[in-house]
């Protein structure tokens, strides 16, 4: 069984900036290997803390066999963090997903090209009662490091009880959970759960809901536990809306921190950014046609910048939905300030070489 490394563990629990990581694609749906690496600099210029990937962002088709990218977008995104020496923890993050022995052995893969901790998709398993998928991660755990993953139904989650999560709370080598049901209902369960577990201590929560993603971070939970006050943040984000303008995520997130450790009252300036910043996703994730084109969508601002070339995805019938180009360049045009096009202009060069 792999531990967490302390320097990673504590920066986990403090909390940082966590982009899911896209796929870089050539106009022939073959990996791109340069501009998956340049993706990869990207985030560690920006100053996030790590990066995830193998997850929905990264295309769970990378599985397919036929496609065969899963081991080979690990490798090249290690490679890349290894090269850069950054001298600081940076969180390496890997999704796995399946039936038991899928993710066991995707676990098993990540240990072995070094990375920290796995983060555990139910995606596909809808059908699965909640006693096997937590017997599913109870495997998963004598291999690697667990993040929970709380996904949204519209992108191939499903809903899950607070006694999961109290269950799954209790699972040692968990050390973390992504909430991203995009319910606030859902997601006070998770944190109840977690904070009545007797790891509440062990387990970092990282808002994983895009459309409220400053209003998460700025908010303690209070939550009452046999007659006392147990109080719980959401401490960093581990999102796929950070894939993009990630470097004015990272300013908004430092800023977060600071406000939250002055201990004094919460600025009503972020309160109107949190709309801005849904705003945005809304039009990144397509929320006006069920998310469908949420990964081309990621894709185009990416294609903007020059990150990347296009915004090709494996299932070709992924792709941006009608008027989803307009709502984007209304985000563009509407909140300017949130944008890091100048950040990356001034790097992409250096990136390239």
């Amino acid at each position: 069984m792999k531990k967490l490394d302390t320097h990673i563990k504590r920066l986990l629990h403090s909390g940082t900036v966590i982009p899911a990581h896209p796929l870089a694609l050539t106009p022939e749906r073959q990996l791109d290997e340069n501009r998956q690496c340049l993706l990869t600099r990207y985030y560690m210029a920006s100053g996030a803390g790590g990066i995830a990937i193998g997850v929905h962002t990264t295309q769970f088709q990378i599985r397919d066999p036929k496609i065969d990218l899963y081991k080979k977008v690990l490798q090249l995104a290690v490679e890349e963090i290894e090269a850069a020496n950054l001298g600081r923890p940076f969180i390496k993050v890997a999704g796995v997903s399946g039936d038991t022995d899928q993710a066991v052995n995707e676990a098993e893969l990540c240990a072995e090209l070094g990375y920290d901790i796995v983060l555990v998709s139910t995606n596909g398993l809808g059908d699965w009662s909640e006693e096997a998928l937590l017997e599913r991660t109870k495997k998963i755990a004598e291999v690697m490091p667990i993040f929970g993953f709380y996904l949204q139904p519209a992108v191939g989650g499903r809903v899950l009880s607070y006694d999961f999560w109290m269950a799954f709370s209790e699972i040692p080598n968990v050390y973390a959970i992504k909430m991203a049901p995009f319910n606030r209902y859902q997601t006070l369960e998770v944190v109840r759960a977690v904070c009545n577990s007797s790891r509440c201590d062990d387990i970092a929560l990282y808002t994983g809901n895009d459309d409220n993603i400053i209003a998460d971070l700025l908010t303690t939970y209070e939550i009452m536990v046999d007659g006392r006050t147990v109080k719980k943040d959401i401490v960093g984000g581990l999102l796929g809306h950070w894939a993009v303008w990630t470097r004015k995520a990272v300013e908004m997130f430092d800023q977060i921190k600071k406000t939250k450790s002055a201990n004094t009252h919460i600025p009503k300036e972020l309160l109107t950014l949190n709309i801005a910043v849904t705003d945005t996703n809304a039009a990144f994730f397509d929320a006006a046609n069920s998310f469908h084109g949420c990964i081309a969508g990621i894709h185009e601002i990416l294609r903007r910048q020059g990150i990347l070339k296009g915004i090709w995805c494996l299932d070709e019938n992924e792709k941006m939905s009608d008027g989803q180009k307009e709502e984007i360049d209304r985000v563009y045009k509407d909140y300017p300030e949130l944008n890091d096009d100048e950040f990356v202009k001034n790097n992409l060069p250096k990136w390239l070489d």
